[in-house]
C-alpha cells in the first residue's frame, strides 16, 4: 500500500471492509448483548465502553430494499441497483444487492456478504449476494 493510500483509508470502516473480504467479518458486542459495526468506542444503544469483536454470522436476511433508477452522480454508472438492509443476527447493515437483478430482490432473501467495487468510482462498496 503506498502512502497516499494509507492517507485516504478510512480506519475503522476500510480495515472492517478488509476483514470482510477475507471472510472474517465482525461486529461489536457490549455485555449487554447490544450489536454494533466498526469503527465503535462506545455502544450506541446503552453506552457501554466494553466492547469485543465477534464474528459476524455468514448469511442474514433482507429486511427492506428500494431499487434506484436514477442515482446520484456517485453511483451513475451502477444504476439501476438494489440497497437493502439486511439483518445479521445482532446488526443490520446496508449495501448493495448484486448477483441478481433489482427486480428479483425481495423481501427475506438470504444473502452474504459480498465487499465489490462500483462501476462508476472504482471504489469498494459492502454488497450483499444471495446464498
Amino acid at each position: 500500500m503506498s502512502e497516499t493510500d494509507s492517507e485516504t483509508r478510512d480506519a475503522g470502516f476500510d480495515e472492517w471492509l478488509d476483514a470482510a473480504e477475507e471472510d472474517r467479518a465482525y461486529y461489536l458486542a457490549c455485555p449487554n448483548d447490544h450489536g454494533s459495526l466498526p469503527p465503535r468506542r462506545v455502544c450506541p444503544d446503552c453506552g457501554a465502553t466494553e466492547l469485543e469483536e465477534l464474528e459476524l454470522p455468514e448469511s442474514g436476511e433482507i429486511q427492506t430494499f428500494t431499487v434506484t433508477h436514477v442515482p446520484t452522480p456517485a453511483f451513475e454508472e451502477d444504476a439501476p441497483y438494489a440497497t437493502a438492509i439486511a439483518n445479521f443476527g445482532p446488526v443490520r447493515i446496508t449495501g448493495q444487492v448484486v448477483g441478481i437483478g433489482p427486480a428479483d430482490v425481495e423481501t427475506g432473501l438470504e444473502v452474504e456478504l459480498e465487499v465489490t467495487v462500483s462501476e462508476t468510482t472504482g471504489e469498494r462498496v459492502l454488497g450483499f449476494s444471495p446464498v
